[in-house]
């Protein structure tokens, strides 16, 4: 009995070291070799939620920067897989539920209409949850915001359609993406991410001068993760239109 409880600590103890050690390589945009550490963890625990949800995160990450839509739907299921087992195996991990909402979203890309309203609805789901368990969790509502400016994006029009041959989406639109994206900064407020999502809700909303503002704020923040790099782009382009650069 003494010798299971010894080895049992012993694999906490290195599970908690693998895991600072893929967080350092993760951090470093070392993708691969972070998810490498954090699978090496599931062999003795395989059902981590701690590892589980960080799985679902750097593989959403290496997603968003394939230049192959093949390889980004891998990557992308991979990360809904991890998400899953991890909310199945701690089903109060907030992390869990917010990287799960995160992960459907980044899959809906390449559904039919009829499953993305499904997703609509799971991915809405799965990030209330996230809320509910962590109020303080920004990734939720950083995605939340997202998912609501994508809502605001669709028109009464294609509601009603939808509602009637697909099934019905969630309420909410630009306004809710304003507010979770502002709760998302308020929690998190050096994360680029977010202010460039609250930018595109200015921009999408024909706010000009907040758009412009928010950007160029998001310029000045640190680049945290790959995918910043492609958003820094996207954000001079837009700033560029603004000040009547291009068209």
């Amino acid at each position: 009995m003494h010798f299971l409880i010894l080895v049992n600590l012993c694999n906490i103890l290195l599970g908690s070291d693998a895991i600072k050690n893929g967080d350092d390589e993760f951090v470093r945009f070392n993708y691969e070799a972070a998810t490498s550490l954090y699978e090496s963890i599931l062999k003795a625990s395989p059902n981590n939620p701690e590892v589980l949800w960080r799985l679902s995160r750097v593989y959403i990450c290496m997603g968003d920067i394939q230049e192959s839509q093949e390889q980004r739907e891998v990557m992308y299921r991979k990360a809904v897989e991890y998400a899953r087992l991890c909310v199945a195996a701690d089903e109060n991990n907030a992390n869990g539920h917010a990287w799960l909402g995160a992960s459907l979203g980044s899959v809906a890309m390449f559904e039919g209409s009829r499953s993305k309203v499904k997703l609509c609805n799971e991915i809405k789901s799965a990030l209330d949850r996230a809320i509910v368990l962590d109020p303080n969790n920004d990734i939720a509502y950083t995605i939340l915001g997202s998912f609501y400016r994508a809502l605001g994006n669709i028109s009464w029009l294609e509601r009603q359609l939808a509602s009637v041959f697909i099934g019905t989406l969630p309420p909410g639109g630009r306004l809710e993406a304003e507010k979770a994206l502002k709760k998302a900064i308020a929690i998190a407020p050096s994360v680029l991410r977010h202010h460039y999502e609250l930018g595109m809700v200015y921009y999408d909303d024909g706010k000009k001068d907040e758009a412009k503002k928010t950007f160029e704020y998001a310029l000045t923040l640190p680049i945290t993760l790959t995918s910043d790099y492609h958003r820094i782009g996207r954000i001079k382009k837009k700033l560029a239109q603004l000040n009547g650069e291009t068209k």
